[in-house]
Formats: structure tokens, C-alpha cells, sequence
């Protein structure tokens, strides 16, 4: 990093933006850098190093009351900010701070952790095209105090002395390919520091024939300590093109050795040769990252069980809900599923988190590869069904591949819902679109790729947008139709139909005017559109009464018998009742009902932006007001003290 003169704000100061996966540190960018590192440059955001590095960076011997509050991560960022330190000389320029809180409350943007793990994997799976074929993920241990540590380790591309810093800015990102996840250049930050409160990255790249290797500090603790009001990351660089680490000097060498004695003195490496030794099984190209001082729960217990599975990593909290010892049997069951073990398993989790299997990549969790599982797979009497929305401004169309089918388990276990990914990564696992406390669509299971449609920066779920209702809604029909085809492979009974009538099918063959009509009814009854089967019920509630056990003429004139309810049952009345309609005026409608609740969502998007918009005019015009106020009252003040 290009340290900043005696006094003064950094000359570069590092936009931190930590990883290999929010940037892919493009060739271009390395080339440039190395013809202009002795150039400073004011575009400054984040500190590389204090002002006055040698004395402002105090040590946590001589600093006691900055210790942090606590040490469970949604209590981290509640502490009082003092007054800032810094002081502004002349020549230099106005800047953005940013305050070492901003790193806490901007890693809450990830409620769970696994989600904060799934981003650095990406980070490593983005690096595939950078010949990368695995990425490790094992707990080690902080050689100071030996307190457990996550490591995360890749033998992608790597990062040169210009891409380690534009890892750690905030914000930044330089990846535009359709192929890669990583697209916010938030990723890294947020995901380390909702893990543990520290992180150090090492990472060697070759760019233009010129092999480096860097390393990078971004601690938390450090800035608490400290009592820093603006984050500053320590960085050294070495250029190892001959063999041996030659350090890369921007500025002085004092300059240089105090970034070192910095990352030494906050890391869990306590000498230059046992923090050199990190670069050792990386290879000539990759990058290593590793997570200390982990958080800790409300109970003071580490969120990240590491015991309970040596070939695993558990969420503690997830996993330790209910008393198996007292679990009723289904309910075990249940949790033994794959959409349940995914909520407190990485092992699970990762093996659903890509939709392609890898061909020559393998994600390696404590020593033993993760089985990539393909949900569709293993779903029975599965069908492909095709979803074409219609997107942006020109009005295009895409296609959309959906499976769908029964998962194995069928009927014992009611799991459903769609796994909806996103360029290859799961965003929503088993989402349930059918209503709570209906049997409808149990057990039935889908799987797509929805490109279509942005996810939220957690990645975790999706931004709520037309296009996303819409597709919930085709979603739910999905489900209904294929329940009302499917339903009774796995035992259930179709809407309107009893054992009885079932018995009876096989023994009398109703007219061809009777089966329209019982397709036309079910197909009202279980189209997600209510209306109709409001429409259904009221033609219901106006009919006769009925008998059981009458008999209908068929177009011969042969009378057979009907036993049992068929005839008395309401479907059947309802049927009847529908008699005088034909098939194409009630789909007609349905279409028409269902186009009209597209309609309604889609004002319904545009109202709540109107009325975001009016808000922000009304706070405006509330401030304006302020102002105008206060204007009016220093100048009334004025004129009494004139008088």
C-alpha cells in the first residue's frame, strides 16, 4: 500500500475491500499499479496506517480501557463513539470517514452465519476460472492463545499488491462476467467480520511476469483497541520474482516495518518468520484467509461447534433446538432431512449451495470433499415445466427450466418447496409458497434457476419486485396443478373424490359430458385464483337438494346404478351445477382473474414507490422548513440585539 507522509491523511488510503472474490484483480489493473506505485494519489477512503504510524498505533499493553464490550457478535457494535482524534493540516483534502463501527453494522446485513461462510466460498468458486480446484475450510487454532480460528484457503489466481487493496475497499468490485456470483464488492467484509472479529489474508499472484505476495490485516480489535475513528488496514507486500521475499517499499522503510510490527502485534502470528511460514502451502498462486477472536453466543459459548462433528462444522445454536431424547419419532425424522440439516450443517448446506456439480473444483470441509447432491435427482414422478417471464424495459422473454416432483419420502414427510438459485448459487432453499395448515403440495419439491430476478446483497434471499411476485405466483399454480395430476401416486385423494368414488371408477364409466364437467369444477377448484372457486361454491349453495343413491341416464338410455355417496356428495352437485357452462367461458374467466391479480400487484409495486418517492419529498420539504425556521429565528434574534 502506498503509505501516507509524516502528519497528513495516508496518500492512498486503502478502500479495504478483502478478497479474492469480490474483485478477481484483473491483469490490466496489476500493470498499471506497478508503473505507478511511487505516484500518491488523494483518492483517499480507508487508512493503511495511522498518521505518524510510529507513534499513533498504540499497543494493547498501553491501551486497557479499549477492550471490546463483548465478544457475541450482536452486541460488538454497541459501544459509545468519542470525539475524533484527527486533525486536518493544510494541504490536505476533505474525505469520508469511515468509522471502524461501520465494519460491525455493516456485517449485521448477515442474520446467519452460514450465509456469511457461503460468500467466501463463492469467493473461492469465482476463482474456477482462474485454474483454481479446491478450496479448504478447516478450524485451526491462534498460536498466541490458542483459541480456535477458521481457515479458508484457495489455489486460485491469487491477489497482487493492487488487488489485496481493491479486495479491501468497500464497495468495490471489478467482476462483470454473467459467470461469476460475486457482483457487490461487499462480500468479503461483511462475511469475515460477522464470523470473528479479525481477519488476516495472505495471497501470492503472479501479474505481467512479476510473482508477489501480500499480506493484509483487518482487525477489529486493533481499531477498538486503539481507539481508531477510521479504519485503517496494515498491508506489506513482497516481490518474490528471484526466489526470496524482497520487501516492496512505496514509501520508506519505516513506513514499511511499521505496517509489519502492526500486523505482528494484532495477528495470531507473534514474527516476521512465523507469519512468512503462511505462504508455504499456497503454492506459487492462491490466497489464504483466516478468521480469529470467533464470536460467541448469548451464553458465552463459541457459534461455531467444532466438536460435535470432526468432519463438520455445526451451528451451536441451530443445532441444539428441541430434546432428541424426547422427540417424537416423525419429528426426528423431519430433522434428519435434507431441508432441515442444511439450517445447522455446513457439510449439508454446502452440498445443496451450487446447482451444477463441479467438474474439476472440489470444496474441502475438514479434510473430507463435500458430495455435491442434485435435489431433482432424487425427486419421484418429477416433470419439467417451463416459465416464460417477461423482463426488462424492450419486453424480452426468457426461459425458465423448473422440476418439480415428489421428494422420496413422499407421503410420510410433508417437506416442500422450491430451491430457487441464482448464477448457480442457492438463494432460497425449500421456500414454501402454498398457504400454512393446507395438505396441499406436501411433499412436492422444485428445483430452478431464476437469473431473471436480483438477490439481495445477503444473497440469502431475493429483492421484492414485480418480476419476484410474479413468479411466486406461477410458483403456487406450479404446485397446485401438478398436486391435482399427481397427488394420488402417492396416496392422497384428489379434491371432491372419497375412497368411495375412487372404488366406483374403476367399476362405472360416467358420460363424456360428466368428465368435462368434473375436469372443469377441479380444474376451478384448484386454480390458485379465488374467485372461481367462490363462483363454484355459490353455484353449490343454489342447488336442490340431493339424493343418495340415484341414477342418471346415459345417451343410450341404459340407466346403471350409482352407489354409495357419488351422486349426494357436493362435488357432485356442484358439478351439476355447472352443467349449463361450458369448459371454455370458466377458463376464460379464470385467465381473465388471474391477469387481473398480475395487474393488481404490479400497481400495487408502483403505489409503494410513489409513496417512498412522497415521502422523501415530505422529509425534504420537513427540512427545508428547518432551515427556513432557524434562518427566521437567527435573524429575528438579530434584529433584538440591534435593537
Amino acid at each position: 500500500m502506498l503509505p501516507k507522509q509524516q502528519k497528513k491523511i495516508p496518500v492512498t488510503a486503502e478502500i479495504v475491500d478483502l478478497d479474492s472474490s469480490d474483485d478477481e484483480g484483473g491483469q490490466g489493473a496489476a500493470a498499471e499499479f506497478s508503473n505507478n506505485v511511487n505516484k500518491p494519489s488523494n483518492n483517499a477512503k480507508l487508512q493503511s496506517k495511522p498518521p505518524n504510524a510510529q507513534a499513533a498505533v498504540p499497543s494493547a499493553n498501553n491501551v486497557n480501557n479499549r477492550s471490546l464490550e463483548s465478544r457475541s457478535f450482536w452486541k460488538a457494535g454497541a459501544y459509545e463513539i468519542g470525539p475524533s482524534k484527527s486533525t486536518s493540516f493544510q494541504g490536505d483534502l476533505e474525505h469520508a470517514r469511515v468509522h471502524p463501527k461501520f465494519l460491525h453494522s455493516n456485517a449485521t446485513s448477515h442474520k446467519w452465519a452460514f450465509g456469511a461462510i457461503a460468500e467466501l466460498l463463492d469467493n473461492a468458486v469465482d476463482e474456477i476460472g482462474s485454474g483454481a480446484t479446491f478450496v479448504k475450510v478447516d478450524r485451526i487454532y491462534n498460536a498466541k492463545d490458542n483459541s480456535p480460528a477458521l481457515l479458508f484457503q484457495d489455489d486460485g489466481g491469487g491477489m497482487d499488491p493492487e488487488g489485496i487493496r481493491k479486495c479491501m475497499s468497500l464497495g468495490y468490485s471489478s467482476k462483470t462476467s454473467n459467470t461469476t456470483i460475486g457482483q457487490y464488492g461487499n462480500g468479503f467484509k461483511t462475511s469475515t467480520m460477522r464470523l470473528g472479529a479479525d481477519v488476516i489474508v495472505f495471497s501470492r499472484a503472479i501479474q505481467s511476469g512479476r510473482a508477489t505476495q501480500s499480506v493484509g490485516l483487518l482487525s477489529y480489535t486493533f481499531l477498538r483497541r486503539t481507539g481508531q475513528d477510521d479504519v485503517i488496514v496494515p498491508m506489506v507486500d513482497f516481490d518474490i520474482s528471484d526466489h526470496w521475499a524482497e520487501p516492496i517499499i512505496y514509501s520508506s522503510k519505516d513506513d514499511w516495518s511499521s505496517n509489519l510490527n502492526t500486523i505482528l502485534e494484532w495477528s495470531p502470528f507473534a514474527s516476521k518468520d512465523n507469519l512468512m511460514l503462511q505462504f508455504e502451502n499456497i503454492g506459487s498462486h492462491g490466497t489464504k484467509i483466516i478468521i480469529y477472536n470467533l464470536w460467541l453466543n448469548d451464553e458465552g459459548i463459541y457459534e461455531l461447534n467444532f466438536d460435535d462433528d470432526q468432519e463438520d462444522i455445526r451451528l451451536r445454536d441451530e443445532a441444539n433446538r428441541g430434546n432428541p431424547s424426547k422427540t417424537h419419532k416423525r419429528v426426528l425424522e423431519l430433522q434428519s432431512h435434507i431441508s432441515y440439516r442444511i439450517r445447522f450443517s455446513l457439510r449439508a448446506y454446502a452440498s445443496i449451495l451450487y446447482l451444477r456439480k463441479f467438474m474439476n473444483f472440489k470444496i474441502i470441509l475438514r479434510g473430507k470433499p463435500v458430495q455435491q447432491l442434485y435435489i431433482a435427482d432424487d425427486l419421484k414422478y418429477s416433470k419439467a415445466i417451463m416459465y416464460r417471464p417477461t423482463v426488462g424495459v424492450a419486453s424480452k422473454e426468457v426461459m425458465v427450466e423448473t422440476t418439480i416432483g415428489f421428494i422420496k419420502e413422499a407421503p410420510a414427510l410433508g417437506v416442500c418447496g422450491f430451491n430457487v438459485y441464482h448464477k448457480n448459487r442457492l438463494i432460497r432453499p425449500f421456500w414454501k409458497v402454498t398457504a400454512d395448515g393446507s395438505s396441499k403440495g406436501h411433499g412436492v419439491v422444485g428445483v430452478l434457476e431464476a437469473n431473471f430476478i436480483e438477490p439481495a446483497h445477503d444473497k440469502q434471499d431475493f429483492e421484492r419486485s414485480s418480476l419476484f411476485s410474479k413468479l411466486e405466483m406461477r410458483l403456487k399454480q406450479m404446485v397446485m396443478e401438478y398436486w391435482k395430476g399427481h397427488c394420488h401416486l402417492i396416496g392422497h385423494q384428489p379434491d371432491g373424490m372419497n375412497k368411495s368414488n375412487l372404488r366406483n371408477q374403476s367399476t362405472v364409466q360416467p358420460r363424456d359430458g360428466d368428465n368435462m364437467q368434473k375436469q372443469s369444477a377441479t380444474d376451478s377448484h384448484m386454480h390458485p385464483v379465488r374467485p372461481v372457486i367462490d363462483l363454484a361454491d355459490d353455484l353449490q349453495h343454489q342447488l336442490p337438494g340431493q339424493q343418495t343413491g340415484t341414477s342418471r341416464t346415459s345417451g343410450s338410455g341404459k340407466s346403471p346404478t350409482v352407489t354409495g355417496p357419488v351422486a349426494g356428495s357436493a362435488g357432485e352437485a356442484s358439478l351439476d351445477g355447472l352443467s349449463s357452462r361450458s369448459i371454455d367461458q370458466i377458463s376464460e374467466e379464470n385467465i381473465q382473474l388471474f391477469n387481473r391479480c398480475h395487474e393488481y400487484i404490479e400497481k400495487e409495486v408502483e403505489l409503494k414507490k410513489t409513496i417512498e418517492e412522497l415521502e422523501n419529498e415530505l422529509e425534504e420539504t420537513r427540512n427545508k422548513c428547518a432551515r427556513l425556521s432557524s434562518h427566521l429565528e437567527s435573524q429575528r434574534m438579530q434584529m433584538i440585539t440591534r435593537q
